[in-house]
């Protein structure tokens, strides 16, 4: 199976040739496999919990922080989920052979441009096996073959369930290779993954910078980068403080280990005094260190002692934790410059009452997306509709956001004609 131990060389060989069938496929075809994948995983969900038992043990001993270990976690509810995730994904249009445009050209020509799968894409992920499924659900219903390699942090679970995986949809028709594990190598084999141009046609990774820089300082393949989260709320002078005050928890707590969570507040001036000292009681109360800058220290009220200083680099940092640094503004430009000079592109949120404010954040601050009166917490493929997510991107060439089944997809130019040749 493709789980076994093969080569990279021998994996990638392999997810091309699966490629080639998978492009062909009809919509029932791998719809069938996507619920036969599902249904495996509930039937193994057994096996899955005790591999993920065994890395929870390791990384507890090895001093992972709670965030992580959080993450790298699996639960009867959350495989549950992961299931009922496939089988939406499954439910969604098949975007393999949609219309983009369709005209004919003044010499007679019929011209369409059509959806098609990219081929072969090779995910790159630490510690979330949740991953696995995820990305393997929505590259075969896009057509495409997936090469998995995730870290050894999560090692027996991605084993698991990538074989669970493999095995489901093989039974199901699949080409053997629709769905690869890369697993056991270092750093000389996510390079050599990273330059099977031949093979591979795009890489996404999702972890922390120090992988991104480890790919961009090799790779030959073109690279989707599923950037980090600074993500930011600014309370507008306008803005309801109670509505205010939720949302910022919620950003902050609800999963701080995630790329969508909230590591900066930003507070207008003129509603600081009533705001923070009750937002920062709330979020001190519940665990958060924080990272103030002299204004906010001021406000504090009772929680002022126990307050850090902030500095330039807490700014610029996805903490990933229970760490949240806070700043008051003058304005809604000052906000908008601070998102822009210190964020990463992900997700930033503005609270206020004020269509003006509204629009001059939304307009001005350079996100994928960007939120009025709402968590961060929502830049999510599920949530947005998109049954999962491959990764969130920042960039703005291909996909940008949540990467769900048409970003997964290029295009083709299909021409028809009578005969035509071009004098």
């Amino acid at each position: 199976m493709a789980v076994e131990t093969f080569s990279v060389a021998e994996i990638c060989a392999e997810a091309k040739r699966a490629s080639h069938a998978l492009a062909r496929l009809d919509s029932a075809a791998k719809d069938a496999a996507l619920l036969a994948m599902a249904d495996a995983l509930e039937e193994r969900a057994g096996e899955v919990l005790e591999a993920n038992a065994r890395d929870l043990e390791a990384g507890a001993e090895g001093g992972l922080g709670e965030a992580l270990l959080d993450r790298l976690a699996l639960t009867p509810t959350r495989l549950a989920g992961m299931a009922v995730d496939v089988r939406r994904i499954a439910a969604l249009p098949d975007p393999v052979g949609e219309g983009i445009e369709a005209r004919r050209l003044p010499n007679g020509l019929d011209l369409r441009k059509v959806r098609v799968p990219l081929g072969v894409v090779a995910v790159v992920y630490e510690a979330r096996p949740n991953v696995t499924i995820d990305c393997s659900a929505l590259c075969l219903k896009s057509g495409n073959a997936i090469v998995l390699r995730g870290s050894s942090i999560a090692g027996h679970s991605n084993a698991v369930l990538a074989a669970v995986a493999a095995e489901a949809v093989a039974a199901a028709g699949l080409p053997e290779g629709s769905i690869s594990l890369v697993a056991g190598g270092g750093h000389e084999e996510l390079a050599e993954l990273a330059t099977h141009s031949e093979s591979v046609d795009l890489i996404i990774p999702r972890g922390g910078e120090g992988l991104k820089a480890a790919l961009s300082a090799v790779a030959t393949v073109p690279v989707i980068y599923a950037a980090a989260g600074n993500c930011h709320v600014y309370v507008d002078a306008s803005a309801d403080l109670e509505a205010a005050r939720a949302i910022v928890l919620n950003a902050k707590l609800q999963r701080p280990g995630t790329c969508n969570s909230a590591e900066t507040l930003l507070v207008h001036r003129d509603a600081a005094p009533d705001f923070l000292p009750r937002v920062l009681a709330d979020l001190h109360d519940a665990g958060v260190e924080l990272r103030v800058d002299g204004r906010a220290r001021a406000l504090a009220g009772s929680v002022a002692d126990s307050l850090l200083d902030a500095t330039e680099d807490d700014f610029a940092t996805e903490f990933l934790a229970l760490v949240l640094a806070v700043g008051v503004v003058d304005s809604t430009e000052e906000a908008i410059e601070h998102v822009n000079r210190y964020g990463s592109g992900h997700s930033e949120a503005i609270v206020t009452s004020s269509v003006e404010a509204s629009r001059a954040f939304t307009g001005g601050v350079d996100a994928a997306c960007v939120y009025v009166n709402a968590s961060t917490r929502f830049t999510d493929g599920g949530e947005f509709g998109l049954g999962a997510e491959i990764g969130n991107s920042t960039q703005k060439l291909h996909a940008r956001g949540p990467i769900g089944l048409r970003e997964l997809c290029t295009f083709k130019y299909v021409v028809e004609g009578a005969g035509h040749t071009r004098a």
